[in-house]
């Protein structure tokens, strides 16, 4: 059993060895059977066979699997709603949207301050469980009063420093939402100086944050979605980014509705429409690059690949809410062979990386309709150097001299795994984010034998619940037609009560 040393790390490198080791070497990654890893501090200092300096603590973390932490680009961060939308659609009379009845009795915060809080650390905490070692968080604003506040961050960048998880922190915010009118239409709405309001908050923040220059705890900012952002705003957000230089996350090419909108309003794809404000840069992820081929009267199919490539900004891919949802990114290979940057994101319950790399294989395969597109170490690079390079972090993503010791053991001695004859293939076809036993960030043991240091799962699994339930209560308030909670969500089977 690994043990966490008392008071911290124990003066001198740390060695770590196992059957396989995910290590670095010639800007590719390499397996070493039989490996090992040593650190120091909060850096590798060594990754191969045979260390011969010496060590202050060693751990032999046997049948296993040594990786560099997962990169999550799109982080589920609150309490995971879309699986209210997983069989009840449509989803803007399932309260997805907002209906024109709710929007004129005024929103209003359905989390207290207190509950957003916790809802961080709970997310958190689980995806440390699940081998993330850098995220940057996302949350729903169908059920906030307009956007993510200065507070519930100041309360996320403790609990990562609490935890020990590397983030990326920046609250959300947009000029505008879309809401179903009477008849069913549904329309947006806008507010530009309330939104920009928001974006000086989040600037506000993000100057902070990188002002106080912590290791585990950078700055992003969050434009909410494409379609919910004025051309100025995201003029704005662009400018900030570039002078302070931190990611920007926009959502775009990822619903129809969006599509249709920037099409209809601006004669433009998604895409082509921030080139034509000429803010794309390295800079930018964006979720989920499922509608990105040419507008239907305006460019060819293919252009918003070449324009995201040009711009070297990168397409954040998060297979399995995609997958839930019917759509899927047309195609990984493709941009992959394109030269386009790829990151991993998991948006959604579970925060299963694992299995968020292994429904993406199965699914691109489907989508070239070969078996020869997409192997295994294609999704594993985008899990880990994707999304580094997203961030342009050459220290991340990587287990190599001089990286950050960001590092997940993964167990692939228990009676489930199968056979093993190549330890990432395994991993895409049997391996689970329940193999993750042990998570080092930043050189701290975080999680180790499943088990992360003041943080109970069960009973906040039970805080999670009431706060759910809670949530459900309200919800025919914000649905189309206010019906009762059991006409909005359908039940598998028939519910049969005592």
């Amino acid at each position: 059993m690994i043990k966490n040393p008392a008071g911290g790390l124990p003066n001198g490198p740390i060695l770590m060895r196992a059957r396989w080791v995910v290590g670095h070497r010639d800007g590719r990654h390499v397996v070493y059977d039989d490996g090992c890893i040593v650190f120091e501090d909060d850096c590798v200092i060594f990754v191969g066979h045979d260390y011969k300096g010496e060590v202050a603590q060693c751990i032999d973390c046997g049948n296993s699997l040594i990786s560099p932490g997962f990169v999550d680009l799109d982080a589920l961060s609150d309490l995971d709603t879309t699986m209210l939308a997983f069989d009840n659609q449509p989803s803007w009379k399932t309260g997805r949207i907002w209906p024109k009845s709710y929007m004129d009795r005024g929103p209003y915060e359905m989390y207290s301050q207190q509950e957003l809080a916790f809802q961080k650390r709970y997310a958190f905490a689980n995806l440390i469980r699940n081998g993330v070692t850098t995220a940057l968080p996302i949350a729903s604003l169908f059920y906030r009063e307009w956007g993510e506040t200065v507070d519930e961050f100041s309360a996320a960048a403790n609990a990562a420093h609490d935890l020990g998880l590397r983030v990326y922190l920046g609250p959300a915010y947009r000029t505008g939402n879309s809401f179903v009118n009477e008849n069913g239409k549904i329309d947006f709405h806008f507010d530009e100086e309330r939104g920009f309001r928001n974006f000086e908050e989040s600037l506000a923040f993000a100057r902070r944050i990188e002002a106080e220059g912590s290791p585990l705890v950078k700055a992003m900012l969050a434009p909410d979605r494409i379609e919910t952002c004025t051309p100025a705003l995201l003029k704005r957000t662009a400018e900030a980014a570039r002078d302070l230089d931190i990611p920007v996350r926009l959502h775009c090419a990822q619903s129809a509705l969006e599509f249709n909108r920037i099409v209809d309003t601006y004669g433009l794809s998604p895409i082509e429409f921030l080139r034509s404000l000429d803010i794309l840069s390295e800079r930018f992820l964006l979720p989920h690059g499922e509608l990105i081929a040419g507008t239907r009267n305006v460019s060819r199919p293919g252009d918003d690949f070449a324009i995201v490539r040009d711009a070297g900004a990168t397409l954040v891919h998060c297979p399995i809410v995609s997958a839930r949802h019917g759509g899927f990114m047309d195609s990984f290979s493709r941009c992959r062979a394109m030269g386009i940057n790829i990151g991993l994101g998991t948006d959604t319950w579970p925060p299963d990386f694992i299995q968020n790399m292994q429904v993406g294989i199965i699914l691109s395969r489907v989508k070239d309709a070969s078996i020869e597109s997409v192997r295994s170490e294609h999704y594993f690079d985008a899990a880990t150097l994707g999304g580094a390079d997203a961030l342009r972090r050459p220290d991340l993503g990587r287990l190599q001299p001089g990286a950050k010791a960001d590092i997940v053991v993964i167990d692939m001695g228990h009676d489930r795994i199968g056979h093993v004859i190549d330890p990432i293939q395994t991993l895409m076809m049997s391996g689970s984010g329940r193999d993750v036993r042990t998570v080092v960030i930043d050189g701290r043991f975080v999680m180790v034998d499943g088990k992360i240091d003041g943080f109970d799962f069960a009973q906040a699994q039970e805080t999670a619940q009431r706060q759910f339930d809670g949530l459900l209560a309200r919800y025919p308030e914000r649905t189309f037609g206010h019906p009762p909670l059991e006409t909005i969500f359908s039940s598998a089977y028939p519910r049969l009560q005592r």
